[in-house]
């Protein structure tokens, strides 16, 4: 599997070294976050928050892979785990690959889908099920001098 996930990043990587490809604010990086988030929604985590049982893919990165995104997409559904806990592992293993070839300031987004991740791998662990997130707003700690 690691293979495949190999040849996916190489095909993006080759195809964006090309910059008139690239679009504004493109990262290195972003590769390695958005086909960690083709993973995340393809292994579909049972323990996974109602509102993070799929990330969305940038529209921008989307936009800019052109053709080549079908290929990445059937490569990835054609990585076939045995259950969670492989799925689970495969993900851990991705991101401790990926993430040793990026600096600190480049692992934002990389970083930020990793943490959601492993909100499911404690879940899982605790074998505690997944609850519905309620949003509030905090309350203002000061009020805008400005506003009347």
């Amino acid at each position: 599997m690691k293979e495949k996930t190999d040849k996916i990043l190489e095909i993006w990587h080759e195809y964006f070294a090309d910059e008139e490809k690239q679009y504004s604010e493109f990262e290195s990086s972003d590769i390695e976050y958005f086909v960690g988030c083709l993973l995340y929604n393809h292994f579909a985590f049972s323990k996974a928050l109602d509102t993070m049982k799929t990330i969305d893919v940038s529209y921008d990165f989307l936009v800019a892979t052109g053709d080549g995104y079908d290929e990445v997409k059937n490569q990835i559904s054609e990585i076939k785990l045995n259950d969670e806990v492989d799925k689970i592992e495969f993900l851990q293993a991705y991101f401790l690959e990926v993430k040793s070839k990026y600096t600190q300031d480049e692992l934002y987004l990389l970083n930020r889908l990793e943490y959601h991740f492993s909100g499911v791998v404690q879940r899982y662990q605790g074998e505690i099920e997944a609850s519905k997130v309620d949003f509030v707003a905090p309350k203002a700690r000061s009020k805008n001098p400005l506003l009347r």
